[in-house]
């Protein structure tokens, strides 16, 4: 990133505009593995001042283009999901060392554990579940054939894709862990076959990537990972794994919702809920989880990538395998189990 990122954001608003805008107050945001964020103030000569936050995407780990994550947001707002509006895209690197979008600053709370502080105080984690849900089901109600073709698509059999995959994942990294073959073996003898459906996925919708505030659900942040023609109960699996419960583990979804109110408002958007494969992208989810961590370790102990929490990755996969006991333990309780 360029040392003095103000000069490129005014000199690109600048050309945008067509009017001379100055940057002020710009503020580091918490960043991501793969991307960072940065909030400032755009005051535009003869225009009024507004806060703008730029999305840093160094070409190295982009999943998709700048330009293509824009158009995929741009068309779930559209269909009125909370997604900050995209002011501006600037694909040239060269402007402040990386590509880069320009999206309106949403007010509210992004990190985990402080969006379960404030839902706890104010009371409204119901709300916000069902706001979730809802978001999620209008996502899928998108014909995700009028997502851009720049956007990743998933095969025909997203589940025997993903299967496909995580069997070579463990074959690579993990054939000397019985728990993870074990999971396999669930996996193949479960596994759905297509969907009846398809749609568009942000495949990463979780506490973490929503903006929340006294009100409620404010966005859904990070599309980078958006995929068209996907299982929808992938999407919603995900965000229901332990890991995105942030030590509150008795509330399946986000650690501050239970699966009966975020189904409601996916529910009440036209989503279709479908427990089974709702269970199976779960244990998938968790299981592609742990072969991540195994390979973050992996490339710390090759050299490829030497970093200490990459390190410290691999501690975490034998939680994973407690987690994957948990969830094709056979049933002694409720279906609506959360583990």
């Amino acid at each position: 990133m360029s040392a003095d990122p103000a000069a490129g954001l005014a000199e690109f608003l600048t050309e945008t505009f067509g009017r001379p805008v100055r940057v002020r107050e710009v503020v580091p945001l918490s960043a991501g593995a793969r991307r960072r964020n940065i909030a400032f103030t755009a005051e535009v000569d003869g225009g009024t001042a507004r806060r703008l936050v730029a999305t840093l995407v160094p070409p190295a780990v982009e999943l998709m283009s700048v330009e293509a994550e824009a158009a995929v947001r741009e068309l779930a707002r559209a269909h009125d999901v909370p997604v900050p509006e995209v002011v501006a895209v600037c694909g040239d690197p060269t402007r402040v060392g990386e590509p880069f979008l320009i999206s309106a600053h949403v007010a509210g709370e992004t990190v985990p554990r402080k969006v379960l502080r404030l839902l706890a105080a104010v009371g409204n984690a119901e709300t916000v579940a069902h706001q979730w849900g809802a978001a999620m089901g209008r996502l899928h109600a998108i014909d995700p054939t009028s997502a851009p073709e720049a956007v990743p698509a998933a095969g025909p059999d997203p589940a025997a894709d993903a299967l496909a995959d995580a069997e070579k994942g463990v074959r690579a990294l993990l054939a000397d862990r019985p728990v993870f073959a074990m999971a396999l073996r669930w996996l193949e003898h479960r596994q759905p076959g297509p969907p009846p459906r398809t749609a568009l996925l942000h495949t990463d919708l979780r506490n973490g990537n929503l903006v929340v505030d006294a009100d409620g659900l404010q966005a859904v942040l990070d599309w980078e990972g958006a995929q068209r023609g996907g299982d929808p109960m992938r999407d919603l699996a995900w965000p229901a794994l332990r890991m995105w419960r942030f030590r509150e583990d008795a509330q399946e979804f986000g650690g501050f919702a239970d699966r009966a109110s975020f189904v409601r408002g996916y529910e009440s958007a036209g989503g279709v809920f479908d427990l089974d494969r709702f269970r199976w992208w779960k244990v998938m989810g968790t299981l592609a989880w742990g072969v991540g961590l195994a390979s973050q370790a992996a490339a710390h102990v090759d050299g490829t990538v030497r970093d200490i929490v990459m390190a410290a990755s691999g501690r975490r996969v034998s939680e994973i395998e407690w987690d994957l006991l948990m969830l094709i333990r056979p049933e002694t309780t409720s279906p609506e189990t959360t583990s």
